[in-house]
């Protein structure tokens, strides 16, 4: 039977408001009987039971008032926290007062009534009463939640943050159950926090959640930053098959409402990389971008499309998205026309090598801005394709910031890589060929010798994540697979960043730019491309070079062992925004330039077999990839 009644309440949402009511004035009145029974004793409470009654109806219709006026019945019993306590003291208090100014007219009207130090007592046991019965409520209901497939977890933590997860996976859709908390501040370990207990944020605390059976570790959104850093902690978690649950980087909390935990969600391999949290300077963002008309090549690309996205939040006045993939474009528009209905935006099909289309285009609509971020970028295949690397990447490039100088754009801001540093191949030196143009150009229009008002910007950036044909979705793949996961070269490291940080440092770049500057944004430390495949294996549950093996396939054509930022003779300058730095520009001969220009473009044109050493020829910094391998590792010896 009372298990019945049991499974009854606890599979109901929560009771009705007159059973909770009902539920406190019986913890009520039995307080006063049993204060009655101890002071007059059980023969006299019997004999003046019809008095005792109805006065003590009278008090619980007081201790009523106060329900009603803090509302203590609204809450669900089962899901009770402090903060109810505390409305169930409030509201009692209001319920003693008005017993204590109702005692004088029970008197008078000859009823049995309690004594003023026995009023005082009703009120501490009725409280201690009802708050018994919400915990032992809130308990029970935990305890016959919690079933044995329940997950039991940590909490890296101790903070708003900890405690607010803590607080929702103790909610009745939880799948976990609260083992312990994480913390690096002494003053809180081995103490008990919610009923459970608080260790040091060290690798012993591994072997502790292990001995508590906890395979899973949600970690607070104000310390992941501090999580990120720990990568000895990260590796021994993931060797010990523990899943770490973080909020995603494009997702923030303000520190203050309450946190969900279903707003967490189990790491990717890129969500542990170590990186800085990126603070920008969003206001300045805004006055630059707001009301303006702004046009983007690569629209439809993975670094394209987000500063779309980023963009459009600024209510420019009109955006014209260019790009040749025409299914992309698609969902692009899709997309726009669906969020952001009120932006006048236009998606263009066309290459921008297209000069008399695009020349269309900025005649048109005489874009303000310009973030072009069309380009081929994978070496291997610009080393198989150099004619395609130097039409689209130089000559695009060129056909591009030509017409924002013909058609008064007020800056242009060019996403350029590392490997333009240095370059060891193709795609590196079509790179830079373009940023010595647009700087070129820059230069030109500051001397007068070209006429304009356009500000060149470009800004520097290694890997990002996500990105068309990155390496971690080839791995992914390759897991699924079965393996073997293949890595070129067991020291290969690389920078890496998000798509989105990516973008909204180029968008502060362009807010701080004068005009000429080379922007190289921090990446943080470099990731060795060994350890991430390492990682991510698993993370999905297999173990490297027993379940899944690693191949290494050696450096590809035009690879490089390691990536640079900036060259030695560009220099280094700081901006108010501590990730962002500025490149002083490399002199040159601005006229041999251009007639090298000229000719790789009448080369490109022929189609000849020599292009690719025209490019390698007009870039000075070009070094070999065998080169540039060997004196790294001569470096470490």
């Amino acid at each position: 039977m009372l298990q019945k009644v049991v499974h009854w309440y606890f599979s109901k949402r929560s009771l009705p408001y007159w059973a909770v009511v009902l539920l406190d004035s019986i913890s009520i009145f039995l307080s006063g009987l049993l204060i009655a029974v101890l002071t007059d004793g059980t023969v006299a409470t019997v004999l003046h039971w019809k008095s005792f009654t109805l006065s003590m109806s009278a008090y619980v219709l007081c201790y009523m008032v106060g329900m009603r006026i803090l509302s203590t019945y609204t809450g669900i019993i089962r899901h009770s926290s402090f903060r109810d306590l505390i409305r169930v003291i409030s509201a009692n208090l209001i319920g003693l007062s008005l017993t204590l100014l109702l005692r004088v007219l029970l008197l008078r009207w000859g009823l049995s009534v309690l004594g003023y130090y026995d009023l005082v007592a009703l009120f501490l046991i009725a409280t201690f009463a009802m708050w018994l019965t919400r915990v032992g409520v809130k308990i029970l209901y935990e305890a016959l939640n919690k079933s044995k497939d329940s997950k039991r977890v940590f909490i890296y933590g101790t903070r708003n943050g900890g405690v607010s997860l803590a607080k929702s996976i103790s909610n009745e859709n939880s799948e976990y159950m609260l083992a312990g908390f994480v913390s690096a501040d002494d003053k809180y370990i081995d103490k008990m926090l919610m009923g459970v207990k608080v260790v040091k944020n060290d690798l012993a605390m591994v072997d502790k959640m292990q001995s508590c059976g906890a395979s899973v570790l949600l970690v607070s959104p104000l310390y992941s930053d501090v999580f990120r850093g720990q990568q000895d902690l990260i590796d021994r978690l993931i060797e010990a098959n523990i899943r770490i649950h973080m909020m995603p980087p494009a997702v923030e909390w303000d520190g203050k409402s309450d946190l969900q935990h279903e707003s967490l969600r189990e790491v990717q391999v890129e969500d542990l990389l170590p990186r800085e949290k990126i603070e920008v300077d969003m206001e300045r963002v805004g006055q630059m971008l707001t009301g303006k008309r702004i046009l983007i090549t690569g629209a439809a690309g993975s670094i394209g499309s987000e500063i779309v996205r980023q963009i459009v939040i600024y209510n420019p006045s009109e955006m014209v998205l260019v790009d040749q993939a025409e299914s992309p474009m698609h969902d692009l528009r899709i997309y726009l026309s669906k969020e952001h209905p009120e932006v006048k935006a236009h998606t263009i099909v066309t290459n921008i090598c297209n000069q008399l289309r695009m020349e269309e285009l900025f005649k048109q609509f005489k874009p303000e801005y310009v973030f072009h971020a069309a380009a081929y970028k994978h070496v291997p295949m610009m080393e198989d394709n150099p004619s395609e690397s130097v039409q689209n990447n130089i000559y695009g490039t060129r056909v591009v910031a030509d017409l924002a100088v013909k058609y008064g754009t007020t800056k242009f801001v060019m996403i350029s890589t590392d490997k333009a540093v240095n370059p060891t191949n193709v795609m590196g030196c079509s790179k830079r060929i373009c940023e010595i143009y647009v700087q070129s150009l820059d230069k030109a229009i500051k001397v007068g010798k070209v006429e304009g008002m356009t500000q060149f910007i470009t800004t520097r950036f290694g890997n990002v994540l996500g990105s068309n044909g990155s390496v971690i979705p080839i791995f992914r793949e390759q897991i699924k697979s079965g393996g073997p996961v293949t890595v070129t070269h067991p020291d290969i490291i690389r920078y890496f960043m998000t798509i989105p940080e990516a973008v909204v440092l180029v968008m502060e770049s362009g807010a701080y730019a004068k005009g000429g500057e080379i922007f190289v944004l921090d990446m943080g430390e470099p990731v060795k491309i060994d350890t991430l495949a390492r990682n991510l294996i698993k993370l999905s549950g297999y173990q490297p070079d027993v379940d899944i093996a690693i191949s290494y396939t050696g450096l590809r054509p035009g690879e490089k062992l390691f990536e640079e930022k900036l060259m030695d003779e560009e220099g280094l300058k700081t901006t108010p925004n501590r990730l962002i730095h500025i490149g002083s520009p490399v002199l040159f001969d601005t006229d041999q330039f251009l007639l090298q220009l000229q000719a790789l473009m009448q080369a490109c044109h022929e189609n000849r077999e020599d292009i690719a050493q025209l490019v390698l020829d007009m870039v000075p910094t070009y070094r070999p990839a065998n080169e540039r391998c060997d004196e790294k590792r001569g470096s470490a010896v």
